[in-house]
């Protein structure tokens, strides 16, 4: 019996990333995050990631594949990941408030012209929504990654990319796919910008 309910998982990831991938307009999202990314990497800013639980992990993986390397080996590029300072998130969250926790740390550490993600799969997660806001207030793009129930993020983002499911564990799937490939994008404009 649970081998079936696997292959109904494989089945229903594979229809929503087919999905994505005939989505011209997820595609031009994630075109576009790729143009901004690396445009602030290359004018020497910085890209911050945050979200919550699953998300935590992608924003970690994917600030990883910016400072370390996709495929290609080459300089490590600015990255922070904004889920990983545990003194940092249990001081601001016993001082602050949980809700704080990412525009505090966008706020100390964010400055104009660098990039925001913002990992919510519901659209309404509260830290991230602040962050959001800090952000926009500083001068930081900002990035929002969410699912069909997400839309209340866009007011809060300069591009943001929906997942076509509200299925949390295939939208973090969506994101990893995304992000693998705005990642895969940056690194072949910047190696193209430094060649040119």
């Amino acid at each position: 019996m649970s081998q079936y309910r696997i292959a109904a998982h494989f089945q229903s990831s594979l229809a929503a990333m087919t999905e994505a991938a005939c989505d011209d307009g997820l595609v031009q999202t994630a075109h576009a995050i790729a143009t901004a990314t690396a445009g602030a990497l290359q004018a020497g800013h910085k890209v911050l990631m945050a979200g919550n639980g699953g998300s935590a992990g992608d924003a970690q993986h994917l600030a990883a594949e910016i400072v370390g390397r996709y495929k290609i080996d080459r300089p490590g590029w600015a990255a922070i990941a904004l889920t990983t300072d545990t003194s940092a998130l249990t001081a601001i969250a016993n001082d602050y408030g949980f809700e704080q926790v990412f525009a505090r740390q966008v706020q100390g550490l964010g400055q104009r012209g660098d990039v925001f993600w913002g990992f919510s799969t519901s659209g309404k997660s509260p830290n991230v929504i602040a962050a959001l806001k800090i952000a926009r207030a500083q001068g930081l793009t900002t990035v929002g990654f969410t699912g069909l129930k997400g839309e209340a993020m866009r007011e809060h983002c300069d591009l943001l990319l929906v997942a076509p499911t509200d299925d949390t564990p295939v939208i973090q799937q969506i994101h990893m796919m995304a992000g693998h490939a705005v990642c895969d994008e940056i690194e072949q404009m910047l190696l193209a910008a430094a060649k040119a």
